[in-house]
């Protein structure tokens, strides 16, 4: 499993975007997307988020 977004909390800010090391993350809608099978669960993602919308 890789790491999810809770749409709820996403603002769609794009700094998970941003410090994603492998490109698995994409905003849509104003709302962040994860490429499950891109994704390597290194969890810069949830570091960065400002409103704990990525858990892993």
């Amino acid at each position: 499993m890789s790491a999810q977004v809770d749409e709820a909390k996403c603002t769609g800010c794009g700094l998970c975007v941003d410090i994603c090391p492998v490109d698995a993350i994409t905003l849509e809608d104003d709302k962040a997307v994860i490429d499950e099978e891109a994704c390597t669960d290194c969890g810069q993602c949830v570091d960065e988020c400002p409103n704990d919308a990525i858990t892993i």
